[in-house]
């Protein structure tokens, strides 16, 4: 694993100040490197400027060739990978494994994708009516730390398919995955230029914004916190040629009503709210029960499921459920939040509380703020989940629209008609019945509405943002003027 940035097919230092990433679980340094400044970001958005023509008029074929022999590294890496995002997020194992292999299969997925949305179509006839797509140009990638393969990979297979160029910019706490990605694709033969790897924190990705700002870049595609992502949104508002892709976060509901199995349920609640620490954009952040002996039941079995979890390091044995935050500073925010929360009424059902002081390990926190004044509809990305209990099912579906996100909601219950009546009221992007809010589907979209991203999901609808449609009229020769035309004498 490299840690140097790539400009133009060549490594090099970086020209700004050295920055590192540590193991969240143990404190240990994995990947230290000096960031890329301005002129650095520069150098990269006119190599990828250069290289776009190029690439853009190569066969389909051959981009396609060459993705998929970076999916073959991506398959053959892939331990390696898994242990190496473990490492530097602190996610456990058995879940980085799954990542890795996200990485690979999001190759053949996004061919077809592409094929499927984003093709060529033709009506013939006398005039051949034909739907083309065509490449942006330069495509800026600003990825996130929770997945920090998979997620950026995600926006730069498509891109590359659809014959755009990149520019792409790690999460400064996870530099090394997506240096290793990029590595396996300049093993793969993606030519000089066409992908360019530039590292460094907020100074580096506003330089790149400001190059696409400029005009130098055609597309933004992001994906992390809800405020960043609105001042990006704001940043373009006089620029309507730059294609935003925004994929921001959620103050996801969770509504728990009638169900049999109530450990099942539980441990739904769990996986929503608790997996990957918390620590996807799809976590259930609030969790809607009834008053009353329903309510208590729910919230009793729930507790007895977040006792049993397993927190530990991610290689240990037996593996744990969950693992840290991504830092201390995080681990620290998420307590002063729940304490928040308790001051204002909230009665702590479980409390969320940094393991040792000082470190990344934090207790899964669960309070009920029924009784609360202004709970702030914002997100906590971490292992933090609200409860509210209400007298009857349509206030249950009032409060899980009361948020200005709409990325996932979710419903446990054996009632399908209840089902049917959530998913036609629900506001969010993904909507699902018995299963966990962070299930979602490769072969899928994967985006929200409101707060939650700009109506451009990613996911097996990113061939929409990285090609647009340009539909045409033709025939080899033109049609001769008829005797009898109308309106000519």
């Amino acid at each position: 694993m490299t840690n140097k940035i790539l400009i133009n097919g060549e490594w090099r230092d970086g020209a700004g100040g050295e920055f590192s990433s540590t193991d969240p679980s143990t404190g240990e340094q994995i990947w230290k490197g000096a960031s890329a400044t301005k002129a650095d970001v520069n150098d990269a958005v006119s190599a990828a400027r250069a290289a776009f023509q190029e690439w853009a008029l190569s066969p389909l074929e051959e981009r396609i060739a060459i993705v998929e022999r970076y999916r073959d590294l991506i398959k053959r890496d892939a331990d390696e990978l898994a242990k190496l995002i473990s490492r530097e997020t602190g996610k456990p194992y058995w879940e980085t494994k799954t990542e890795a292999a996200a990485v690979a299969g999001k190759v053949d997925i996004s061919i077809k994708a592409y094929h499927e949305r984003t093709g060529v179509k033709e009506t013939p006839g006398a005039t051949t009516a034909v739907l083309r797509h065509k490449p942006h140009g330069v495509m800026a990638v600003l990825g996130p730390y929770n997945f920090p393969a998979h997620l950026a990979n995600g926006h730069m297979v498509p891109a590359l398919i659809a014959g755009n160029t990149v520019v792409f910019k790690p999460s400064e706490q996870t530099p090394g995955p997506g240096a290793f990605i990029v590595e396996r694709m300049v093993e793969a033969g993606v030519p000089a230029g066409v992908v360019n790897l530039v590292q460094g924190a907020r100074e580096t990705g506003e330089a790149l914004t400001a190059a696409a700002h400029d005009g130098r870049v055609n597309g933004v595609l992001f994906t992390g916190g809800a405020n960043t992502g609105l001042a990006i949104h704001r940043m373009f508002a006089d620029r309507l040629d730059v294609i935003l892709a925004l994929e921001l976060g959620g103050n996801n509901p969770l509504i728990w009503w009638d169900t049999d199995d109530v450990d099942a349920a539980a441990f739904a609640v769990v996986q929503s709210a608790f997996l990957t620490s918390g620590q996807r954009c799809t976590c259930a952040r609030r969790l809607i029960v009834p008053e009353g002996s329903k309510g208590d039941a729910a919230i009793d079995a729930l507790v007895k499921v977040t006792d049993r979890l397993i927190i530990d390091q991610p290689f240990a044995d037996p593996q744990p459920f969950m693992g840290p935050v991504i830092s201390a500073n995080v681990a620290e925010g998420l307590e002063r939040a729940f304490d928040r929360l308790t001051e204002d009424e909230g009665e702590a059902i479980r409390n969320l509380s940094v393991r040792d002081e000082g470190g990344a390990f934090v207790t899964p926190g669960i309070v009920d703020v029924t009784r609360s004044n202004a709970v702030p509809d914002e997100e906590h990305f971490g292992p933090l989940l609200k409860v509210w209990r209400v007298a009857d099912f349509d206030a249950a579906i009032e409060c899980a629209n009361a948020t200005k996100f709409g990325l996932s909601a979710g419903i446990l219950t054996d009632d399908k008609a209840k089902w049917e009546k959530f998913l036609a009221f629900s506001r969010a992007g993904i909507v699902n019945w018995n299963r966990q809010t962070t299930g979602a589907a490769g072969s899928a979209p994967f985006g929200g509405i409101g707060a939650s991203g700009n109506h451009r999901p990613a996911a097996y609808y990113a061939a929409d943002y990285c090609a647009y449609p340009v539909a045409s009229m033709q025939g080899e020769a033109l049609l001769p003027l008829a005797d009898d035309q109308v309106g000519v004498r």
